[in-house]
């Protein structure tokens, strides 16, 4: 496996949302069904782990400090070190069985998150939102329809947004608008064959290149702007989760994994799955967009 280095042994249940914060050289990301936020700093090889009361399902960073993030009780403000959480609101409430998946703040500074069933099993399922929280605190829904909203990325030239629709086996691209913060023209960029995993969390590096986790899959693959599958870097574990670059030149690629799909046997063929891993790549990532929400909390 090229170069693939095991980084933490957090042992997430569903280890999610890597996101790189350059300002203090540390990498943070959450385990959903464990209610943790998770963070570890390459520098001095330090993990910490703070217990949360409910689950966040994924962060972006804020403009003059701290977060924002989805969590299942609807959107979010956290200080970056206690276990509370500024709630926003919810326009996820009252759907039985929903909570928030991924999310990113985007060019324009709008935080963006999606939604899924998460519920008992049924045949109708209620479909996944895609929603974006603006400075105001206002929420809009953008995109209904959708299976599992995931991975969300942005291109170099901020004019096309990708969007994850994983049980439709999809990745999607959008004419994105960051002044406005408008998508329009959705077309399927990729489309994965059936036998190879779901595509799950994504990132985009400077070539404009999309890295996308392989859920079921033991591989992050990585597709040109056009949707052409130009690499792949296989793991040693079987549900990679999402990916994000960081390091001081952002030329590394994180990881997260995630266990909570496994039954007992491939849990103890995979002891490393739900665990932190980095890939050094040639390839750079792009710095993390900024939430410009005001504080009035």
């Amino acid at each position: 496996m090229r170069n693939v280095k095991h980084v933490v042994h957090s042992q997430n249940e569903l280890g999610e949302g890597p996101l790189w914060h350059g300002g203090e050289g540390r990498l943070y990301w959450v385990d959903i069904k464990g209610r943790t936020i998770e963070s570890y700093s390459p520098g001095e090889e330090e993990r910490r782990t703070i217990s949360l009361r409910i689950a966040v399902t994924a962060l972006g960073l804020r403009d003059g400090g701290g977060f924002v993030g989805a969590t299942e009780a609807g959107f979010a403000f956290w200080d970056g070190g206690s276990r509370d959480l500024t709630f926003i609101g919810n326009p996820e409430d009252g759907r039985d069985g929903t909570r928030f998946n991924d999310g990113a703040v985007g060019p324009g500074g709008r935080f963006w998150a999606g939604s899924m069933y998460d519920g008992p099993e049924t045949d109708n399922p209620p479909d996944g939102r895609l929603y974006s929280l603006d400075a105001d605190r206002v929420v809009a829904m953008m995109q209904s329809g959708l299976t599992i909203s995931n991975g969300l990325g942005w291109s170099p030239e901020a004019d096309t947004m990708y969007l994850t629709d994983t049980l439709r086996r999809a990745i999607y691209a959008y004419d994105y608008d960051p002044e406005v913060g408008t998508i329009r023209n959705r077309r399927t960029l990729v489309r994965v064959p059936e036998g190879e995993g779901v595509p799950d969390g994504l990132t985009v590096d400077s070539d404009g290149c999309i890295w996308s986790a392989r859920w079921g899959g033991w591989k992050v693959a990585r597709y040109s702007p056009d949707g052409e599958l130009m690499e792949e870097i296989g793991l040693p574990i079987e549900c990679p989760t999402s990916c994000t670059f960081g390091g001081e030149n952002l030329h590394q690629l994180y990881i997260s994994s995630a266990w909570t799909a496994l039954d007992d046997r491939a849990r103890a063929d995979q002891p490393l799955a739900g665990d932190l891993f980095r890939v050094d790549l040639r390839v750079r990532g792009m710095p993390e967009h900024r939430f410009l929400g005001r504080r009035r909390e």
